[in-house]
């Protein structure tokens, strides 16, 4: 795969940006597509910028604010609190994201002669979001080679990775530092270790925790 070009769809956090390093690995060209639907911290857009620049990739911002009209969440609602309450799906789940995105980075990679799309979405982890799921990701493959008579193969290197995981992965592509410090997961929109308090920054740093816990045990140089 070293010879052809991918997309990565990019919001700058942990996930997407070492999915990033993975396929600067994979792929001869990657270029990155970042889509703007009305984040509550407008910093998640720039944190993927200043990533992609440092990292000497091109980004693509496009405008999705129809979906925040369509969708109200706590992501794009400061009225709206971020809960997660047993049996329902998070407060942050916003209907119809990946598919869109997924469905408008093909549009987009068609243009650019690219038929790798490469997303973060993840099984193990997912706090129960329908469209992180591998059958979905599956089913919306086929739905876009036949809808665009085009060979996209959509890539999930995180499908069947937990958050520990996902750290030593970095750590293997030597991202480790850099995703630690220059990356955007938290909900509140602070970089890095983030504010502590929301679920995406308990999920991130129960994740670190374990990995740095089994890197120790193992005798390895954190």
């Amino acid at each position: 795969m070293k010879k052809e070009k991918a997309v990565v769809v990019f919001s700058g956090g942990q996930d997407s940006t070492t999915c990033l390093f993975w396929a600067k690995q994979q792929f001869g060209e990657v270029e990155t597509i970042t889509f703007d639907y009305g984040q509550r911290h407008k910093l998640e857009i720039e944190c993927a910028k200043e990533i992609a620049r440092e990292l000497g990739v091109a980004n693509t911002v496009l405008d999705m604010s129809l979906l925040n009209q369509l969708a109200p969440n706590a992501l794009t609602r400061t009225d709206i609190n971020i809960t997660q309450e047993e049996g329902q799906l998070p407060s942050t789940f916003v209907d119809g994201r990946n598919l869109l995105f997924l469905s408008f980075a093909g549009v987009f990679a068609k243009q650019k002669g690219a038929r790798h799309l490469v997303t973060g979405v993840c099984e193990t982890d997912f706090s129960g979001y329908p469209d992180c799921r591998d059958a979905f990701v599956k089913s919306l493959n086929v739905t876009l080679n036949l809808s665009m008579d085009y060979p996209f193969v959509i890539h999930t290197p995180l499908m069947w990775l937990d958050k520990a995981q996902t750290w030593k992965l970095a750590d293997e592509l030597g991202a480790f530092t850099y995703i630690r410090e220059k990356t955007l997961t938290c909900y509140n929109g602070i970089k890095g270790d983030g504010c502590g308090e929301c679920p995406a920054c308990h999920l991130r740093k129960a994740g670190l925790d374990k990995y740095l816990s089994e890197k120790t045990q193992s005798g390895a140089n954190v």
